[in-house]
């Protein structure tokens, strides 16, 4: 349990307690998140909803990956940590953008799906606090791995405003290419974390 005091004064250790709990809670939610996200995706045709559900279980391996880290010691294995990390956003833009191209080359006719709408909107009210604890408790415990989950956690909440504007759309006037639309912006953003993850990396020493 923290203190008054570790909140004023954590220790190292008070620290990759509070990450690691972090992670295991982000590997709870994001197990269900995927889950429902790929099966409302499927029925309704939504790229941009699979991608998410993707995501989420991209957020279970990064997540892992921080567990690993942190059992060994605050600053070990940092480097191949951020470099797997940068791996997982890769994937998840090569596929995005291979299955969002493919859509709009053979003409997008995704249906609403009023379950995505709920499920992104739940998941920006789980996990944005999550992003801000894990964002502060990295920068506390200069744990550079942590920091780049963080970023990730924002990404999902970033993929997740975009995905409720694309199925927004779909479900208001009709607009079925504003799926696999909003789908390339979420491999954009992909992109860009992953490669500021192995830049970071690159810095890291052995």
């Amino acid at each position: 349990m923290v203190t008054a005091a570790d909140v004023h004064d954590p220790s190292e250790a008070t620290l990759r307690r509070r990450g690691m709990r972090l992670a295991v809670l982000i590997v709870i939610w994001d197990v269900i998140e995927g889950v429902v996200a790929v099966s409302a995706g499927v029925a309704s045709g939504s790229i941009a909803l699979v991608g998410f559900g993707i995501d989420s279980g991209i957020e279970v391996f990064a997540a892992s990956v921080v567990l690993w880290q942190l059992r060994s010691g605050a600053h070990a294995r940092q480097r191949p940590a951020l470099r797997a990390i940068a791996v997982t956003f890769f994937l998840l833009a090569v596929y995005v953008t291979v299955e969002a191209v493919g859509a709009l080359a053979a003409g997008a006719d995704a249906e609403e799906s009023i379950v995505g709408i709920a499920l992104n909107v739940v998941a920006l009210a789980v996990m944005l606090p999550v992003a801000v604890a894990q964002w502060r408790t990295g920068r506390l415990l200069r744990n550079d791995v942590l920091v780049a989950q963080a970023k990730e956690t924002w990404l999902s909440n970033a993929l997740s405003v975009n995905v409720l504007v694309g199925l927004g759309l779909n479900a208001a006037i009709g607009w079925a290419w504003a799926d696999p639309a909003v789908a390339l912006v979420v491999a954009g953003f992909a992109v860009y974390a992953g490669v500021d993850a192995w830049r970071e990396a690159g810095e890291e020493t052995p």
